[in-house]
């Protein structure tokens, strides 16, 4: 349901207030956000039990995570396309709504055909940031816009802290269906919130929806991604996943080949290719790779056993109090991100946030014994990625046509994915390589954790020096007219001349 219209004010008397729905977009967007990324992280302290709740193999179960990856970033920019075309409320509404159906499968069943499922029609929920993104550009003015567009941006990391020990005192406590039913509860209430407090966008990208560019982009993702998740349990030499990476690479090939010869393709190839887009994407895949590292050594750092000599032997609840800092942080420095991309231009504060990340992890690296170290160093990392996970949306904003914000900002959501998923990858195949046996049993030694922060710094400095080689920031296009195709290659003329 459309919001009426806000009775214009006396001439030089001051403006009347917006209608509560109007002021309550924000939030319920922001809500939303949060809630994709805690629906994404309530599964993990239930991976340790669900073998035995759910009568399965561990690897089995770990398809409820691997599931939720791969629906997501399918979806991701799908979903995105769609939205511009079809509109982004309606879109938005129908992710919501998809991961709150997943959610109720989850709490109905023990059985983990069910539960994959349902998990990975939960990774819907993926495309709710840049949809969300994309509302607020166009019914933001420009002054307000910057800052919503980074708490937008936070919510990721916001929900993902919270998620964690949210999970962990449910599961403790009460039987573990339970914690699907509160999060039915809290999507029922995002998809009412959506509909009641966001108003439909009436910017629309004209033409037929590339069927055939999604399929091929649905194929060659799930190639990739498979043989990334699965690589280090099945082998990386193993003939399924060099099957897997030869397919990713021939489908994705023949994609791009169809999308440059598509008048109406999936993802407007020519421009991404141009370097203000196509930087921030390697900026964003860098930056997603050095961010979700921190998340993962820290959980199994301060969970060691203390007969390692540096482990603290936390709980699952601990461990996730222990993140819950960085959470808070990304709150309260998003308005920061804003200004200084007001200021400076966001290329300098995705730039400045990759550094952060670096020095976070030099903390890692300093201490890794003490725990208030452990989150001295995780809330850097943290405060980093707020900084940059703020300026990416921003730096696309300003570098697409308003009718192609929701699938461009889609496309740089699946970027972070991927560096998500080859930074797990990477952490994994480290730490499998420097173990020893403690009780029996091998675990990670401190060197090659420290080796893992050392990784991960690295490609973080490597985001940074993506950010600062992208031309130079320009006032936002918001014409909701369609960019032809002889403009792009005039563009990108201009460009390269």
């Amino acid at each position: 349901m459309d919001q009426p219209a806000p009775t214009a004010a006396h001439p030089g008397s001051p403006a009347a207030p917006p209608p509560l729905r109007q002021r309550m977009t924000i939030p319920v967007l922001a809500f939303g956000g949060i809630l994709m990324a805690v629906m994404q992280t309530v599964v993990v302290p239930l991976l340790p039990d669900l073998p035995r709740l759910t009568h399965s193999s561990a690897g089995t179960v770990s398809w409820t995570v691997t599931a939720t990856l791969l629906a997501g970033a399918v979806l991701t920019p799908v979903l995105g396309r769609a939205g511009d075309m079809y509109g982004k409320r309606r879109v938005l509404t129908g992710a919501l709504a998809l991961m709150t159906v997943g959610s109720v499968m989850c709490a109905l069943s023990s059985d983990i055909s069910v539960l994959i499922v349902a998990r990975a029609l939960q990774g819907a929920a993926a495309s709710v940031v840049p949809l969300s993104i994309s509302i607020l550009r166009d019914e933001l003015p420009p002054e307000r816009r910057g800052s919503a567009v980074a708490l937008m941006s936070s919510t990721v990391g916001i929900g993902a802290a919270l998620g964690l020990p949210l999970a962990a005192l449910v599961v403790q406590y009460y039987d573990w269906h339970t914690m699907f039913w509160l999060t039915s509860l809290l999507g029922a209430v995002g998809v009412a919130g959506v509909w009641w407090a966001v108003r439909e966008s009436p910017v629309r990208e004209s033409g037929r929806f590339d069927v055939l560019g999604a399929l091929g982009l649905a194929a060659g993702l799930t190639c990739l991604l498979l043989g990334v998740s699965q690589g280090g349990e099945w082998g990386w030499g193993s003939p399924r996943v060099l099957g897997l990476f030869g397919a990713a690479v021939l489908v994705l090939a023949l994609w791009w080949w169809q999308q440059l010869r598509t008048g109406q393709p999936l993802v407007d190839l020519h421009l991404v290719t141009r370097p203000r887009v196509g930087l921030s994407h390697v900026a964003a895949l860098l930056t997603g790779f050095a961010f979700y590292a921190n998340s993962l050594v820290t959980a199994q750092l301060v969970q060691a056993p203390k007969a390692t000599g540096y482990g603290l032997g936390l709980s699952i609840v601990a461990t996730g109090l222990c993140l819950l800092p960085g959470g808070v942080t990304m709150l309260l420095f998003s308005p920061l991100s804003a200004r200084i991309s007001a200021a400076r231009g966001p290329r300098i504060t995705l730039a400045l946030g990759a550094a952060v990340i670096a020095c976070g992890y030099v903390v890692r690296i300093a201490d890794s014994r003490d725990l208030w170290m452990i989150i001295l160093g995780a809330t850097v990392v943290a405060t980093g990625t707020t900084l940059a996970y703020s300026a990416l949306p921003t730096l696309i904003l300003r570098s697409v046509p308003a009718n192609q914000t929701a699938s461009a900002n889609g496309v740089n959501v699946l970027m972070r994915t991927i560096g998500q998923a080859t930074s797990s990858a990477a952490v994994a195949a480290v730490l499998t390589h420097h173990t020893s046996l403690v009780g029996g049993a091998p675990v990670a030694t401190l060197h090659g954790y420290l080796l893992a922060f050392a990784m991960a710094g690295v490609v973080a400095l490597v985001a940074g020096c993506a950010a600062l080689s992208i031309p130079g920031d320009k006032a936002p296009d918001d014409t909701p007219r369609a960019r032809s195709r002889t403009e792009s290659a005039r563009d990108d003329a201009l460009e390269g001349a």
